[in-house]
């Protein structure tokens, strides 16, 4: 038996209303504290599907995928299951091209799991991002398909589709001359993606090299002309999207839908024009509201092999006087004026608002990627800038005279010549009113084709293995 006193009533007392006070004192702040789900969305896109949960508080998940059938079951700690979260259920769209659909329930105390039915094998990225711009606490899950698909097949792909619609129409008869076999699109198509970027087409298998063939008769029409021309694409970069709204006019416009819209304005009018008798097609960086990363962009333009990169944006200012469009080219030294390297910071910031998994394998070849940019690169995309600010000067009044620089990171592929072009201030009430005008759209659309047009009759593509 101890020999110790036994502790005196009073003190005793004392210390358990001491210790009482200090349960009530934590349970408002601490113990009973659960995060607060501010909002929940889902963004789908062909490329990659995004869940977000934003909470007053940093929420702890732990997940793990199940590949048969594929789907993404994430336990979320620290909360409890309410209708906000339920939410998530109807947020699902049908034509979703990866989640099938959603679960939630109360796995545990204080432990909510999320299930993500998937409609493919996916490789999905689950992490935090903290609190930027109007957001607080971010959990999101990014689905990837487990095979991404090539937006370069699926250019070529709507090339031909065309072409063979086009073709049955009744075509004007031509001399009987002696001909080659005509070209199979398919083999084509596989033998482009086998190659690299940039490297030589191989002859087709078994097909010796063919001799020379005779003079075409005067007026004669090539007979597989349109299986074989080179096909231009120019890379379309509506700014910001998903998570990222870009700048918001005293209206309530938001940036990342006016871009889009210009951006299909302006894609319908490339897939129905040719140059030097060759077809151009239009991609688009993102052809929805959805987030891309600013590395990626550049990435994706690269994959296509873009003959042009236009990246479209309205621009914001700390005062609603500011006014007029603006065309900038990169820099590689300084900025050509303090606006244009606070426009060029601003727009960088992209990727913090939008929400980029820092910790993805990916974002190491990107960065090394935006690193990369050469003084021809820039030199043609002054050219380009220069005629598209004088075709928008014709239409609405400009900001600058000239093309400015900067350091623009979504303006750094290092192959492809590059602008971005700041249709107008949103932030000025009246241009935020011209910006939501489908005339005024049709209008800036009409002056970026007529200033691509321009560019290639000065600058004609060079030579690529991308024929169809």
């Amino acid at each position: 038996m101890s020999d110790a006193p036994l502790p005196h009533p009073l003190h005793t007392r004392r210390t358990l209303l001491q210790a009482g006070s200090l349960v009530l004192l934590l349970g408002r702040q601490q113990i009973a504290r659960g995060a607060t789900i501010v909002a929940v969305r889902v963004w789908p896109a062909p490329e990659y599907s995004r869940v977000t949960i934003e909470s007053d508080r940093q929420l702890v998940a732990k997940q793990f995928f199940v590949p048969t059938p594929p789907r993404l079951a994430v336990d979320i700690e620290g909360l409890d299951l309410d209708p906000s979260l339920r939410e998530l259920v109807a947020k699902v769209r049908p034509d979703d091209p990866n989640i099938a659909g959603i679960r939630v329930g109360q796995y545990a105390p204080g432990v909510v799991r999320l299930v993500v039915d998937l409609k493919q094998a996916a490789r999905p990225q689950v992490f935090t991002l903290q609190p930027v711009a109007a957001y607080q606490h971010r959990l999101v899950f990014d689905l990837y398909p487990a095979v991404p698909p090539d937006p370069l097949e699926a250019l070529i792909a709507e090339r031909l589709r065309d072409a063979g619609s086009s073709a049955g129409a009744p075509q004007p008869a031509a001399p009987d001359i002696a001909k080659a076999p005509a070209p199979d699109p398919l083999d084509e198509l596989i033998a482009q993606h086998s190659l690299k970027p940039g490297m030589p087409t191989p002859p087709a298998p078994g097909n010796a090299p063919a001799p020379a063939a005779p003079p075409r008769t005067r007026g004669a029409a090539p007979a597989t002309a349109r299986a074989t021309d080179r096909l231009i694409i120019v890379a379309l970069d509506p700014g910001h999207g998903g998570e990222d709204p870009g700048a918001i006019g005293p209206g309530g416009t938001r940036e990342k839908d006016v871009v889009l819209k210009v951006a299909h304005q302006l894609r319908d009018r490339i897939n129905a024009t040719q140059v030097g008798g060759n077809p151009m097609r239009a991609f688009l960086t993102r052809d929805g509201d959805y987030f891309v990363p600013l590395g990626t962009r550049v990435e994706k333009a690269r994959r296509v092999q873009a003959d042009l990169f236009v990246s479209i944006h309205a621009d914001a200012f700390t005062t609603p006087s500011a006014r007029g469009a603006s065309v900038f080219a990169l820099s590689q030294s300084g900025a050509s004026s303090s606006a244009a390297r606070w426009l060029a910071n601003k727009e960088n910031e992209a990727d913090l608002i939008g929400g980029v998994n820092v910790g993805s394998q990916d974002r190491h070849v990107q960065r090394a990627l935006l690193d990369m940019s050469t003084t021809a690169q820039i030199n043609d995309s002054l050219k380009l800038g220069s005629v598209l600010l004088g075709e928008i000067g014709g239409m609405a009044r400009l900001h600058k005279p000239r093309v400015e620089q900067a350091g623009f990171a979504v303006l750094k592929a290092p192959d492809i010549p590059s602008v971005l072009v700041e249709t107008a201030f949103i932030s000025n009430p009246e241009e935020e009113a011209k910006l939501r005008s489908a005339a005024y759209q049709e209008q800036l659309a009409d002056a970026l084709m007529r200033g691509i047009i321009r560019y290639f009759a000065k600058n004609p593509p060079l030579a690529r293995s991308r024929s169809v």
